[in-house]
């Protein structure tokens, strides 16, 4: 009996299973979260990736008894949507332009929007919702309807004729280059600027419907910040621009760099994007099998393009991000 105590007592005690922390509750919330797109990736988009890497190094020959079989050709689609397709290298190189003059004025521009209604005015949901109503009404079915209104169609191609014999192609412009060379007259201002200022005040009405969400995240930002801080810079006797430079942009500047990255890829891959209009139609055109095959290699070319653009922005303005301690 004493023998089954000794035994008892120096046995090892059981030990109880721990409760799952909360950091690996909120993880495992997660991955189910994101089940669902893991599955269709893997099993719907994952293999038309696969095939579209395997189109663009290869060539498409028509089988006599149907169907078509692939021969390897190596990087020859590329070199030709490089070397021999000019249509595609103009198409890059204009809409890489007009990247340039977009991203900077719409990420500021929805900054601006934002600061002003995040200020106690009267009818403050109201002008929110105004200024998101563009993003409602460029997707989807009402998108698409959109795209076949004659009148929009005729403003963004030139205007109405009006009958008086003047170009189409500047009746719709707000400000021309002359106008602003005028402004700008007795001042050392290059002809670039001046191009830049024309181009970004004649796409204003495009600048301002693509606002919408980036307003919306800078007003998250804006509201996150706490009272406190513009309390006490008030007390110190800063001033509005002082305070804008010191305490609110710095606060938003994750926010910035959020938005910018939104802003590139959806300028990339918007459907009035001037590269991916070219490779649709690269898709459907009179190069027979071959034009599925270059397009899917000017499609990856693009790819990579928007890739290291985006590593480049993030890369730049992670330099000048400040996140805020909360300890």
């Amino acid at each position: 009996m004493n023998t089954a105590i000794n035994k008892n007592a120096n046995a090892a005690p059981i030990k109880k299973k721990k409760p799952a922390s909360l950091d690996r509750k909120k993880a495992r919330a997660g991955w189910i979260f994101i089940l669902p797109f893991l599955i269709g990736f893997v099993v719907v988009y994952l293999p038309m990736i696969i095939d579209s890497i395997r189109f663009s190094f290869c060539e498409i020959r028509i089988l006599t008894g149907g169907g078509y079989a692939l021969d390897f050709v190596g990087l020859n689609n590329y070199r030709d949507a490089l070397f021999v397709d000019t249509g595609f290298t103009q198409a890059l190189i204009g809409g890489l332009k007009q990247l340039c003059i977009d991203i900077p004025f719409i990420v500021f521009f929805s900054l601006f929007i934002a600061i002003i209604l995040n200020q106690k005015i009267l009818g403050r949901a109201a002008f929110r919702a105004i200024f998101f109503i563009p993003v409602i009404l460029t997707t989807g079915l009402i998108g698409q309807i959109d795209a076949n209104n004659a009148m929009l169609e005729s403003m963004q191609s030139g205007g109405i004729n009006n009958g008086l014999g003047e170009d189409a192609d500047t009746t719709n412009q707000i400000l021309n280059v002359m106008d602003v060379e005028k402004l700008f007259a007795d001042m050392a201002v290059g002809q670039g600027l001046v191009e830049f200022v024309v181009a970004a005040v004649n796409n204003i009405f495009d600048i301002v419907n693509r606002c919408g969400v980036q307003m919306l995240i800078f007003l998250s930002g804006l509201q996150s910040i706490s009272p406190a801080i513009y309390e006490s810079c008030s007390i110190d006797g800063a001033s509005g621009w002082e305070t804008f430079w010191k305490v609110t942009l710095p606060m938003v500047s994750p926010m910035i760099l959020v938005n910018t990255i939104y802003t590139v890829i959806d300028a990339f891959t918007a459907s009035s994007n001037t590269v991916m209009a070219y490779i649709n139609d690269v898709y459907n055109g009179v190069n027979g099998a071959n034009g599925n095959v270059i397009s899917s290699a000017m499609s990856w070319m693009y790819f990579l393009i928007v890739i290291l653009i985006i590593a480049a922005v993030a890369g730049i303005l992670s330099a000048f991000v400040f996140y805020q301690r909360r300890d």
